[in-house]
């Protein structure tokens, strides 16, 4: 007979609570609904064991949940209710998805009973997010409560990291079970082949003009340490992929760019003159292969691969190697391992070279150039920030002019999501409090969820929040008169003024409209250790860093 005492009974939403905590959740973000009461319940049972953040918007959530799994390398946990809650949450999902973010989000489901009579708020949500997550369940037994959370966990940090949702009805919250709670399993890292480590050092033993590409997540500070140290102990020039600015330090003669939308041109041809591709991470999607034009889907450019889910190997372009292994392991196979010979360092030196000449700021007219504005305040930032940043173009600006750190983080969406940057700048300020954090947005995306900021109030953290404001959807008004000159239609915006709205929430707010400013500007912000706004009130007519409007429209047309 068994010594250990019998699990005690339970509702449903406290064996829900208490299975987050044995995976290990510290926190989660979640806009509440009546469709999870008992699950509210289950927290206030669990205390302050778990931190529940209270959000104003389910996309908020789930981002700043996704900020937490790009900082953590663990899964992010959102809760939201059914149906309106659970659409506005898809967001953050897809953010996940396509960053190949550790998540789990969590949805109330409506009465059992009520199945398939498009009762109140019914979604399938098997149906609804089978495209956007690694796996989509529901729980109709609450027995199973622990055992379905475990394996949420599980695949949410298995092969290629991503998103998972548990649905939970109304009964099963409130159903009283005796389990046990399971914690997570000690599964090691896939390792790469044996033969790895030396078939790479033989391909680049007979290249001239290798190049590597580093991407991917859960990325740990070891790894990129591990990395970092092997292409610098080569002279490897180094790209990062999309919004992988965070991978490696910008400020090492061996980064050459980044690889995204809006990508150097000058860089882009180069890489097509590479004849040896190490592709760490990355996934070679749509953005970093210029709309899959970069590279020959047969392997005309050998290519070698790495990835932690085999089925991504090969997915569109064709390795010369495909290598399957957790991303960290394999860096530290790498450790110590060089060549004898480089005959590429002058081609790193160019490839360098370019890079510094694309950060050198252009004069623009006006009395902000932005450039030099961010190049000024590159110098005060604490060595530990870190940023998130939006979409949008004037994402393209800290992409081209500022360089990152080796203990600097950079958070943004691959998919392109607006609305990313506030919330994930609170979410990551919940997550490291000392740490000073820095959201990067323009005006379009603070006004679809700027109001997060509140959130911050509530939690007790100050993240600065930079609005880049020129009044339009940039990006799309930058098509527009690319396609269309002078044809302008539903691209401007009519803003507030953002200092005084931080203000009225009992923040710190700044404006910028000169270049000299925004280092004061800044240095206030932090100083007032209150959630923060700097509007930098930009040139609408340069409306990209490499072109103005009317230069976009005597090309366009």
């Amino acid at each position: 007979m068994s010594s250990e005492a019998s699990p005690p009974e339970r509702s449903g939403g406290r064996l829900l609570a208490e299975a987050l905590l044995a995976q290990g959740v510290t926190h989660a973000f979640s806009v509440p609904g009546e469709s999870f009461l008992d699950v509210l319940d289950g927290f206030y049972a669990v205390g302050n064991r778990i931190e529940l953040v209270t959000c104003r918007f389910e996309a908020g959530a789930v981002h700043m949940a996704e900020a937490h799994g790009k900082l953590t390398g663990r899964p992010g946990v959102a809760i939201v209710t059914r149906g309106p809650g659970a659409c506005h949450a898809s967001i953050g999902v897809h953010v996940a998805m396509q960053d190949s973010t550790p998540l789990v989000l969590i949805i109330g489901q409506i009465p059992f009973a009520e199945t398939d009579r498009d009762s109140f708020q019914e979604v399938d949500y098997r149906r609804m997010f089978a495209p956007l997550a690694k796996w989509v369940t529901q729980i109709d037994d609450a027995a199973r409560i622990p055992e379905l959370v475990a394996h949420a966990f599980d695949v949410a940090t298995s092969g290629r990291p991503g998103p998972v949702v548990i649905a939970i009805s109304e009964e099963m919250q409130k159903h009283r079970v005796a389990v046990p709670d399971i914690g997570p399993a000690r599964i090691l890292p896939p390792h790469p082949a044996p033969e790895a480590a030396e078939a790479i050092m033989g391909c680049l033993a007979a290249a001239q003009r290798p190049l590597v590409i580093l991407g991917g997540s859960r990325w740990t500070p070891e790894g990129r340490r591990d990395i970092r140290d092997f292409c610098v102990n080569n002279d490897l020039p180094v790209t990062v992929g999309f919004r992988r600015q965070g991978l490696f330090d910008g400020t090492l003669p061996q980064y050459v760019g980044d690889l995204g939308v809006g990508a150097e041109a000058g860089l882009v041809g180069k890489v097509r003159e590479a004849d040896l591709i190490l592709a760490i991470g990355t996934r070679l999607g749509e953005a970093v292969s210029q709309g899959y034009t970069l590279f020959d889907a047969a392997g005309g450019t050998p290519i070698i691969q790495v990835h932690p889910d085999q089925s991504e190997l090969g997915r569109v372009f064709r390795p010369a190697l495909g290598i399957t292994a957790d991303l960290n392991a394999f860096a530290a196979t790498l450790r110590g391992r060089s060549v004898a010979e480089r005959p590429w360092s002058g081609w790193t030196r160019d490839l360098r070279a370019r890079r510094l000449s694309q950060a050198e700021p252009p004069d623009y007219p006006g009395p902000l150039n932005l450039a030099r504005a961010l190049q000024a305040l590159e110098k005060e930032i604490p060595a530990d920030t870190i940023y998130t940043c939006d979409a949008g173009n004037f994402a393209t600006w800290p992409n081209r002019f500022l360089h990152l750190t080796d203990e600097q983080e950079f958070l943004g969406p691959t998919n392109g999501a607006m609305g990313y940057a506030v919330p994930a700048a609170v979410g990551a300020a919940i997550l490291h409090p000392g740490r000073c954090v820095i959201g990067l947005v323009g005006d379009g995306g603070f006004g679809m969820t700027g109001s997060e900021l509140a959130t911050a109030f509530q939690a007790g953290v100050a993240p600065i929040i930079l609005v880049f404001n020129n009044n339009m959807y940039g990006t799309i008004r930058m098509y527009q008169e690319r396609a269309f000159p002078g044809r302008v239609s539903g691209t401007a915006l009519t803003n507030p003024d953002f200092a005084r709205l931080i203000a009225a929430y009992g923040g710190h707010g700044e404006t910028v409209t000169a270049t000299e400013e925004l280092v004061p500007a800044f240095r206030r912000a932090r100083a007032s250790k209150l959630p923060a706004v700097i509007e930098i009130r930009t040139d609408p007519e340069q409306v990209t860093h490499r072109a103005s409007i009317a230069q976009l429209r005597a090309q366009g047309g």
